[in-house]
């Protein structure tokens, strides 16, 4: 049977209707959309896809399973692996990890398989059509902490709990998700979605502490003499990056992870939140990020006139995903690439100085790069044309040029070993110097994606039960 060369498209909200609200973009694969992008799977033998899976999904399995029409099956294959399944089916980079080791991509040089847009189709079916919870397992009496309620530490207390550990998981904030609750946008990932995934794990026997801070409320040692026998940190990397311009401490001037999370996690984007966020103006975001797209995207859903994304490289550098910049672009962000900021400019009033507009954002100056030798990245180094400056007039600027491990954890747990950028140091089971300590996710490697920080959840769950057995 011959194989379609193009995987069917992911239907979404028009870009006009979109920009103007936070509903979810995508809009997901009907279940006749989903057979039929199944059916385009060749179920290879040496199954590349799943080496490009960072948890390792039997993809050709679940996918076979849709191809069948069997979506419940296809949901319990995808659960042997990952606890994350609606979050990964929408945020996942399928395009750079199993879906560019697909055979229909690597050889036929067709589109691969909708990989993750399968997952997501059989996550949701599940949710909207099976209310069962999953059985409990049989405790095995063993006790275990993980630090963090991101993606990181949610794979790992999941995998532990599956394996019948009694698991408390600590959350810094007031909602279990990390990330996904306080840094990616409600119309790319609904809340609903992540709380489903949280009350699963839940139902399997995970205790979520909330509005517990450990280096603060509780430390790492502490945790060990309340009876825990293994402490799993998964704290992420909250801490923001900045680029020490002038004019960064100007009001209207936002880290992306403050700017997301007054929108996402304190609600801003109501009419009626009590929760202070510029909104309308122009908008200014630094970076290439995913996270510098979502940044722009909510700024324009917040009302602002214009936003622009500012980027020292060009497109073909630039890290986002593609379908983040596709859809930002569609949306109508403007794209100022091969350029940098070099001064925040603020307003001031000599004559007044209780003008309640001194020291808010009026612009940003910025130069004109080119691209030079490649660098470590391997990317080629932007390099500045001289006289090229230029400013953009603009209210409110966000920067989303990384964030880096909180270093709390580490000034409060002696003997644990931090790289110069502030990543705890792991072996490659996530055991950190101290015993029975292990990490993984952004508070080891600083931000990275989901499902990698799943992956290292996974891994160090492994590990963790490993020595538990070994134990007694």
């Amino acid at each position: 049977m011959a194989v379609n060369r193009e995987k069917h498209p992911m239907p979404t909200q028009a870009p006009e209707v979109r920009a103007h609200n936070f509903n979810e973009v995508a809009l997901g694969y009907t279940a006749e959309i989903a057979v039929e992008e199944a059916a385009r799977c060749l179920n290879c033998r040496n199954r590349p896809c799943v080496n490009g899976c960072p948890v390792n999904i039997d993809i050709p399995d679940f996918i076979l399973q849709v191809r069948k029409g069997e979506f419940e099956k296809a949901y319990q294959v995808i659960t042997r692996s990952s606890s994350l399944p609606a979050v990964c089916g929408r945020v996942c980079p399928q395009e750079t990890q199993c879906e560019s080791q697909c055979t229909l991509h690597v050889r036929a040089k067709m589109d691969p398989v909708g990989i993750g847009r399968l997952e997501r189709f059989v996550a949701d079916w599940h949710n909207a059509n099976v209310s069962a919870a999953p059985e409990k397992p049989v405790p095995n009496g063993h006790k275990v902490a993980v630090v963090g309620a991101g993606p990181s530490g949610l794979t790992c207390a999941g995998d532990l709990a599956k394996a019948g550990c009694s698991v408390t998981v600590y959350e810094a904030l007031h909602t279990a998700g990390g990330v996904l609750v306080y840094g990616i946008p409600e119309f790319r990932l609904p809340k609903a979605i992540v709380a489903k995934e949280v009350e699963t794990l839940k139902a399997l026997g995970v205790d979520v502490e909330t509005n517990v801070i450990i280096g603060k409320t509780l430390t790492v040692d502490e945790l060990f003499s309340i009876g825990f026998e293994a402490v799993f940190i998964g704290s992420g990397a909250g801490l923001p990056n900045f680029m020490n311009i002038p004019g960064e401490s100007c009001k209207g001037v936002y880290s992306a992870n403050e700017f997301l999370t007054r929108s996402n996690l304190m609600k801003a984007y109501r009419d009626d939140s009590a929760t202070p966020i510029m909104k309308g103006g122009r908008v200014a975001v630094v970076g290439g990020g995913n996270v510098a797209m979502d940044a722009a995207r909510t700024a324009l859903r917040l009302g602002a006139e214009k936003v622009y994304i500012i980027y020292r490289r060009s497109m073909e550098e630039l890290p986002a995903r593609r379908e983040e910049v596709e859809h930002a672009q569609e949306e109508g962000i403007d794209f100022r690439l091969l350029c940098n900021p070099t001064e925040i400019i603020g307003f001031n009033n000599p004559d007044d100085p209780r003008d309640a507009k001194n020291g808010f954002v009026t612009g940003i100056r910025c130069v004109r790069m080119a691209l030079g030798e490649p660098d470590a990245s391997g990317r080629r180094r932007p390099v500045v044309i001289e006289g090229s400056d230029f400013q953009l007039d603009v209210d409110t600027v966000v920067m989303a040029i990384g964030t880096s491990p909180n270093p709390l954890i580490k000034s409060t747990t002696q003997g644990l070993e931090v790289n110069r950028h502030g990543g705890i140091i792991v072996n490659e089971d996530g055991l950190t110097s101290r015993e029975n300590v292990y990490a993984g996710g952004d508070a080891v490697t600083g931000a990275a994606t989901v499902i990698s920080a799943m992956g290292a959840g996974k891994t160090a769950a492994r590990a963790i039960l490993e020595a538990l057995k070994n134990k007694g």
